[in-house]
Protein backbone atom coordinates (compact mmCIF):
# COMPACT_ATOMS: atom_id res chain seq x y z
CA UNK A 1 0.00 0.00 0.00
CA UNK A 2 1.19 3.56 -0.67
CA UNK A 3 2.07 5.08 2.91
CA UNK A 4 3.39 8.43 3.44
CA UNK A 5 4.81 10.33 6.87
CA UNK A 6 3.66 13.76 6.86
CA UNK A 7 5.46 16.03 9.33
CA UNK A 8 8.33 13.65 9.75
CA UNK A 9 11.74 14.82 10.90
CA UNK A 10 14.96 13.03 9.96
CA UNK A 11 14.99 11.48 13.47
CA UNK A 12 11.90 10.29 13.18
CA UNK A 13 12.77 8.94 9.87
CA UNK A 14 15.42 6.88 11.19
CA UNK A 15 13.10 5.50 14.21
CA UNK A 16 10.28 4.27 11.64
CA UNK A 17 13.58 2.22 9.72
CA UNK A 18 14.58 0.76 12.85
CA UNK A 19 10.97 -0.10 14.14
CA UNK A 20 8.97 -1.21 11.39
CA UNK A 21 11.27 -1.85 8.50
CA UNK A 22 8.80 -4.10 6.94
CA UNK A 23 6.83 -1.36 6.23
CA UNK A 24 6.95 0.47 2.54
CA UNK A 25 6.64 4.01 3.41
CA UNK A 26 8.04 7.37 1.90
CA UNK A 27 8.77 10.50 4.54
CA UNK A 28 7.61 13.88 3.89
CA UNK A 29 9.15 16.62 6.36
CA UNK A 30 6.38 19.23 5.74
CA UNK A 31 2.30 19.68 6.21
CA UNK A 32 -0.41 18.25 4.06
CA UNK A 33 -2.37 20.63 2.83
CA UNK A 34 -4.33 22.20 0.26
CA UNK A 35 -1.52 23.25 -2.08
CA UNK A 36 0.44 20.12 -2.24
CA UNK A 37 -2.15 17.39 -1.49
CA UNK A 38 -2.84 16.32 -5.18
CA UNK A 39 0.50 14.97 -5.36
CA UNK A 40 -0.29 12.76 -2.90
CA UNK A 41 -3.58 11.59 -4.82
CA UNK A 42 -2.28 7.75 -4.84
CA UNK A 43 -1.77 7.93 -1.00
CA UNK A 44 -3.70 4.94 0.91
CA UNK A 45 -2.23 5.62 3.95
CA UNK A 46 -1.51 8.92 5.33
CA UNK A 47 0.36 9.58 8.69
CA UNK A 48 0.24 13.03 10.24
CA UNK A 49 0.35 15.07 13.18
CA UNK A 50 -1.53 18.08 14.44
CA UNK A 51 -0.56 21.07 11.60
CA UNK A 52 -1.58 19.46 8.54
CA UNK A 53 -5.04 20.39 6.75
CA UNK A 54 -7.04 17.14 6.62
CA UNK A 55 -10.08 19.12 5.88
CA UNK A 56 -12.84 17.75 3.66
CA UNK A 57 -11.76 20.13 0.75
CA UNK A 58 -8.03 18.31 0.74
CA UNK A 59 -9.27 14.63 2.01
CA UNK A 60 -11.33 14.58 -1.21
CA UNK A 61 -8.28 14.71 -3.53
CA UNK A 62 -6.86 11.98 -1.98
CA UNK A 63 -8.98 9.53 -4.37
CA UNK A 64 -7.60 6.59 -2.94
CA UNK A 65 -6.94 6.84 0.66
CA UNK A 66 -8.65 4.33 3.15
CA UNK A 67 -6.59 4.77 6.63
CA UNK A 68 -5.31 7.82 8.56
CA UNK A 69 -2.87 7.31 11.74
CA UNK A 70 -2.58 10.20 13.49
CA UNK A 71 0.10 10.85 15.65
CA UNK A 72 -1.43 12.61 18.38
CA UNK A 73 -3.98 11.96 20.91
CA UNK A 74 -6.63 14.17 19.58
CA UNK A 75 -8.12 14.38 16.42
CA UNK A 76 -10.12 17.53 16.16
CA UNK A 77 -7.91 18.49 13.17
CA UNK A 78 -9.24 15.92 11.04
CA UNK A 79 -13.65 15.57 9.32
CA UNK A 80 -14.49 12.69 10.89
CA UNK A 81 -17.55 12.87 9.34
CA UNK A 82 -16.01 12.78 5.88
CA UNK A 83 -14.28 10.02 6.45
CA UNK A 84 -17.01 8.45 8.06
CA UNK A 85 -19.30 8.98 4.54
CA UNK A 86 -16.34 8.15 2.00
CA UNK A 87 -15.09 5.00 4.39
CA UNK A 88 -11.97 6.50 5.64
CA UNK A 89 -11.27 4.55 9.19
CA UNK A 90 -9.51 7.11 11.69
CA UNK A 91 -6.88 5.85 14.29
CA UNK A 92 -5.19 8.06 16.64
CA UNK A 93 -1.96 7.72 19.95
CA UNK A 94 -4.50 7.79 22.68
CA UNK A 95 -2.01 8.05 25.57
CA UNK A 96 1.82 9.36 25.86
CA UNK A 97 3.92 11.39 27.41
CA UNK A 98 2.36 11.22 30.57
CA UNK A 99 5.56 11.88 32.34
CA UNK A 100 7.07 13.68 29.48
CA UNK A 101 4.58 16.50 30.10
CA UNK A 102 4.37 16.67 33.61
CA UNK A 103 8.31 17.24 33.64
CA UNK A 104 7.90 20.18 31.21
CA UNK A 105 5.37 21.51 33.64
CA UNK A 106 8.14 21.91 36.12
CA UNK A 107 10.94 23.07 33.27
CA UNK A 108 8.33 25.94 32.90
CA UNK A 109 7.70 26.76 36.45
CA UNK A 110 11.10 26.85 37.56
CA UNK A 111 12.20 28.75 34.79
CA UNK A 112 9.61 31.56 35.90
CA UNK A 113 10.35 31.04 39.50
CA UNK A 114 13.29 31.41 39.10
CA UNK A 115 13.64 33.94 36.27
CA UNK A 116 15.99 31.68 34.31
CA UNK A 117 15.46 33.15 30.89
CA UNK A 118 16.41 36.81 31.94
CA UNK A 119 19.35 35.02 33.73
CA UNK A 120 21.13 33.47 31.46
CA UNK A 121 20.57 35.96 29.02
CA UNK A 122 21.50 38.48 31.48
CA UNK A 123 25.15 36.57 32.06
CA UNK A 124 25.45 36.06 28.43
CA UNK A 125 25.97 39.38 28.00
CA UNK A 126 28.77 39.58 30.89
CA UNK A 127 26.44 40.99 33.61
CA UNK A 128 26.23 38.47 36.42
CA UNK A 129 24.36 41.10 39.10
CA UNK A 130 21.21 39.07 40.22
CA UNK A 131 19.13 42.68 40.93
CA UNK A 132 15.88 42.09 40.13
CA UNK A 133 15.94 38.18 39.75
CA UNK A 134 14.51 36.92 43.12
CA UNK A 135 12.55 34.29 43.22
CA UNK A 136 10.33 32.51 44.88
CA UNK A 137 10.59 28.62 46.26
CA UNK A 138 7.88 26.25 45.16
CA UNK A 139 7.99 24.22 48.70
CA UNK A 140 4.96 25.19 50.78
CA UNK A 141 3.05 26.48 48.13
CA UNK A 142 -0.38 25.68 46.92
CA UNK A 143 -0.52 24.20 43.10
CA UNK A 144 -3.90 23.52 41.90
CA UNK A 145 -4.21 20.78 39.24
CA UNK A 146 -7.10 21.44 36.71
CA UNK A 147 -8.15 17.78 35.00
CA UNK A 148 -6.65 14.65 37.01
CA UNK A 149 -6.24 12.57 34.46
CA UNK A 150 -2.69 10.95 34.21
CA UNK A 151 -0.75 13.85 33.06
CA UNK A 152 -2.17 15.38 36.48
CA UNK A 153 -1.34 13.29 38.97
CA UNK A 154 2.20 12.68 37.88
CA UNK A 155 2.20 16.39 38.08
CA UNK A 156 0.91 16.10 41.24
CA UNK A 157 3.87 13.51 42.46
CA UNK A 158 6.05 15.90 41.15
CA UNK A 159 4.79 18.59 42.91
CA UNK A 160 4.65 16.55 46.28
CA UNK A 161 8.80 15.57 45.98
CA UNK A 162 8.94 19.40 45.84
CA UNK A 163 7.17 19.99 49.37
CA UNK A 164 3.81 21.51 47.12
CA UNK A 165 0.29 20.92 48.67
CA UNK A 166 -1.86 19.72 45.99
CA UNK A 167 -5.15 20.19 45.19
CA UNK A 168 -7.51 18.63 42.10
CA UNK A 169 -10.29 19.54 40.38
CA UNK A 170 -11.93 17.02 37.88
CA UNK A 171 -15.46 16.63 36.21
CA UNK A 172 -14.91 12.86 37.08
CA UNK A 173 -12.92 12.95 40.21
CA UNK A 174 -11.06 9.56 41.09
CA UNK A 175 -10.86 10.19 44.98
CA UNK A 176 -8.42 6.95 45.80
CA UNK A 177 -5.97 7.47 43.10
CA UNK A 178 -5.82 11.05 43.46
CA UNK A 179 -4.99 10.50 47.62
CA UNK A 180 -2.27 7.93 46.08
CA UNK A 181 -0.81 10.65 44.46
CA UNK A 182 -0.88 13.27 47.75
CA UNK A 183 -3.68 15.31 45.43
CA UNK A 184 -6.69 16.68 47.04
CA UNK A 185 -10.30 17.18 45.23
CA UNK A 186 -12.07 20.32 45.72
CA UNK A 187 -14.11 22.47 43.82
CA UNK A 188 -13.19 24.83 41.06
CA UNK A 189 -14.17 27.82 42.62
CA UNK A 190 -12.35 26.42 46.64
CA UNK A 191 -9.15 25.57 43.69
CA UNK A 192 -8.79 28.89 42.16
CA UNK A 193 -9.11 31.05 45.37
CA UNK A 194 -6.36 28.83 47.47
CA UNK A 195 -3.68 27.81 44.61
CA UNK A 196 -0.80 30.14 44.24
CA UNK A 197 0.54 27.94 40.95
CA UNK A 198 -2.55 26.54 38.17
CA UNK A 199 -1.85 23.90 36.12
CA UNK A 200 -4.00 22.90 33.36
CA UNK A 201 -4.67 19.22 32.28
CA UNK A 202 -7.66 19.18 30.56
CA UNK A 203 -9.15 17.87 27.33
CA UNK A 204 -9.61 19.56 24.12
CA UNK A 205 -13.67 20.06 24.51
CA UNK A 206 -16.09 22.97 24.03
CA UNK A 207 -16.68 22.51 27.60
CA UNK A 208 -13.10 23.39 28.41
CA UNK A 209 -12.80 26.47 26.09
CA UNK A 210 -11.78 29.62 27.83
CA UNK A 211 -12.13 27.28 31.30
CA UNK A 212 -10.22 30.38 32.41
CA UNK A 213 -11.18 33.55 31.71
CA UNK A 214 -12.29 36.68 33.61
CA UNK A 215 -14.74 35.25 36.37
CA UNK A 216 -11.74 32.72 37.23
CA UNK A 217 -8.64 35.50 36.99
CA UNK A 218 -11.09 37.39 39.37
CA UNK A 219 -11.43 34.11 41.70
CA UNK A 220 -7.85 33.82 42.06
CA UNK A 221 -5.15 34.82 44.32
CA UNK A 222 -3.11 37.96 43.50
CA UNK A 223 -0.58 37.03 41.86
CA UNK A 224 -0.75 33.56 40.95
CA UNK A 225 1.08 31.59 38.68
CA UNK A 226 -0.79 29.91 35.60
CA UNK A 227 0.72 27.01 33.23
CA UNK A 228 -0.91 25.53 30.41
CA UNK A 229 0.74 22.28 29.00
CA UNK A 230 -3.12 21.12 27.94
CA UNK A 231 -4.35 23.04 25.04
CA UNK A 232 -4.79 26.61 24.02
CA UNK A 233 -8.10 27.32 23.78
CA UNK A 234 -8.31 26.45 27.54
CA UNK A 235 -7.58 30.40 28.27
CA UNK A 236 -9.26 33.22 27.33
CA UNK A 237 -5.83 34.91 26.08
CA UNK A 238 -7.56 38.69 26.34
CA UNK A 239 -8.21 37.96 29.51
CA UNK A 240 -5.29 36.51 30.84
CA UNK A 241 -3.52 39.94 29.56
CA UNK A 242 -5.32 41.80 31.49
CA UNK A 243 -4.87 39.70 34.38
CA UNK A 244 -0.96 40.05 33.63
CA UNK A 245 -1.69 43.98 33.52
CA UNK A 246 -3.88 44.11 36.62
CA UNK A 247 -1.49 41.85 38.90
CA UNK A 248 -3.53 39.35 39.26
CA UNK A 249 -1.49 37.12 37.70
CA UNK A 250 2.05 37.47 38.02
CA UNK A 251 3.27 34.94 35.39
CA UNK A 252 2.43 32.29 32.90
CA UNK A 253 4.54 29.40 31.31
CA UNK A 254 2.67 28.09 27.90
CA UNK A 255 3.27 25.94 25.79
CA UNK A 256 0.20 25.79 23.93
CA UNK A 257 -1.65 28.76 22.28
CA UNK A 258 -5.10 29.69 20.86
CA UNK A 259 -4.70 29.11 16.83
CA UNK A 260 -1.22 28.20 16.83
CA UNK A 261 -1.14 27.45 13.40
CA UNK A 262 -2.62 31.18 12.41
CA UNK A 263 1.00 32.30 14.34
CA UNK A 264 3.35 31.35 11.71
CA UNK A 265 0.77 33.96 9.29
CA UNK A 266 1.32 37.19 10.34
CA UNK A 267 2.04 38.14 6.12
CA UNK A 268 -1.21 36.70 5.35
CA UNK A 269 -2.43 39.03 8.12
CA UNK A 270 -4.47 41.55 5.86
CA UNK A 271 -5.55 39.15 3.54
CA UNK A 272 -9.55 39.25 2.85
CA UNK A 273 -10.11 35.37 4.09
CA UNK A 274 -7.67 35.76 6.82
CA UNK A 275 -10.24 37.12 9.12
CA UNK A 276 -12.67 34.59 8.42
CA UNK A 277 -10.28 31.88 9.51
CA UNK A 278 -8.87 33.21 12.58
CA UNK A 279 -10.08 35.42 15.07
CA UNK A 280 -7.59 38.84 15.06
CA UNK A 281 -8.55 39.78 18.72
CA UNK A 282 -7.25 36.40 19.83
CA UNK A 283 -4.40 36.42 17.46
CA UNK A 284 -3.38 40.04 18.42
CA UNK A 285 -3.58 39.06 22.33
CA UNK A 286 -1.03 35.78 21.45
CA UNK A 287 1.57 38.10 19.94
CA UNK A 288 1.48 40.68 22.68
CA UNK A 289 1.45 37.30 25.59
CA UNK A 290 4.95 35.74 23.34
CA UNK A 291 6.80 39.60 24.01
CA UNK A 292 5.74 39.49 27.65
CA UNK A 293 8.14 40.06 29.73
CA UNK A 294 6.35 37.55 32.70
CA UNK A 295 5.55 34.76 30.22
CA UNK A 296 7.42 31.95 28.71
CA UNK A 297 6.13 30.42 25.54
CA UNK A 298 7.44 27.38 24.02
CA UNK A 299 6.31 25.94 21.07
CA UNK A 300 3.83 23.15 21.86
CA UNK A 301 7.45 20.79 22.59
CA UNK A 302 5.95 19.48 26.05
CA UNK A 303 5.92 16.14 24.95
CA UNK A 304 8.65 15.97 22.25
CA UNK A 305 11.82 13.73 24.22
CA UNK A 306 13.25 10.81 22.15
CA UNK A 307 11.50 8.29 24.73
CA UNK A 308 7.94 9.78 23.78
CA UNK A 309 8.53 10.27 20.36
CA UNK A 310 9.61 6.63 19.96
CA UNK A 311 6.45 5.53 21.70
CA UNK A 312 4.22 7.33 19.55
CA UNK A 313 5.73 6.01 16.38
CA UNK A 314 6.10 2.66 17.75
CA UNK A 315 2.08 2.68 18.70
CA UNK A 316 1.36 4.50 14.83
CA UNK A 317 3.44 1.71 13.18
CA UNK A 318 0.79 -1.33 15.05
CA UNK A 319 -2.42 1.20 14.04
CA UNK A 320 -1.20 0.94 10.44
CA UNK A 321 0.08 -2.14 11.06
CA UNK A 322 -3.38 -3.66 12.07
CA UNK A 323 -5.44 -1.62 9.58
CA UNK A 324 -3.38 -3.93 6.81
CA UNK A 325 -3.60 -7.37 8.29
CA UNK A 326 -7.99 -6.45 8.83
CA UNK A 327 -7.99 -5.93 12.48
CA UNK A 328 -9.25 -2.19 14.08
CA UNK A 329 -6.57 -1.05 16.72
CA UNK A 330 -7.57 2.97 18.10
CA UNK A 331 -9.92 3.29 15.67
CA UNK A 332 -11.66 6.51 16.55
CA UNK A 333 -14.52 6.82 14.07
CA UNK A 334 -17.04 4.44 12.20
CA UNK A 335 -16.85 4.95 8.63
CA UNK A 336 -19.98 4.04 6.59
CA UNK A 337 -17.89 1.00 5.03
CA UNK A 338 -14.24 -0.26 4.76
CA UNK A 339 -11.89 -0.95 2.33
CA UNK A 340 -10.66 -4.76 1.82
CA UNK A 341 -6.70 -4.43 3.21
CA UNK A 342 -4.18 -6.32 1.40
CA UNK A 343 -1.44 -7.92 3.06
CA UNK A 344 1.55 -5.16 3.44
CA UNK A 345 4.86 -4.77 1.48
CA UNK A 346 7.87 -5.38 3.00
CA UNK A 347 10.27 -2.56 2.07
CA UNK A 348 10.75 0.66 4.17
CA UNK A 349 11.90 3.73 1.95
CA UNK A 350 12.87 7.21 2.97
CA UNK A 351 12.03 9.68 0.46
Amino acid sequence: MNIIFFEAEDVEARILLDLYGDIDYDVVRHTLNAGNADKFADAEIISCFIYSDLSKDVLKKLKKLKFIATRSRTFDHIDLEYCDQNGITVANVPAYGNDTVAEHVFSLLLSLSRHIPQAAQRTREGDFSAHGLQGFDLHGKTIGIIGTGAIGLRTAAIAKAFGMNVLGYDINPKHLIAEAAGLTHTSLDKLLAQSDIISLHVSNSPAARHLLSEKEFAQMKNGAVIVNTAFGAAIDVKALLQALASGKVSAVGLDVLPDESAIHEEAEFLRETFPAKHDAETLLATHALLHHKNVIVTPHMAFYTRETIEGILRTTGDNIQSFQSGHHLNIVNKPLFRHAQPEGDVKARQA
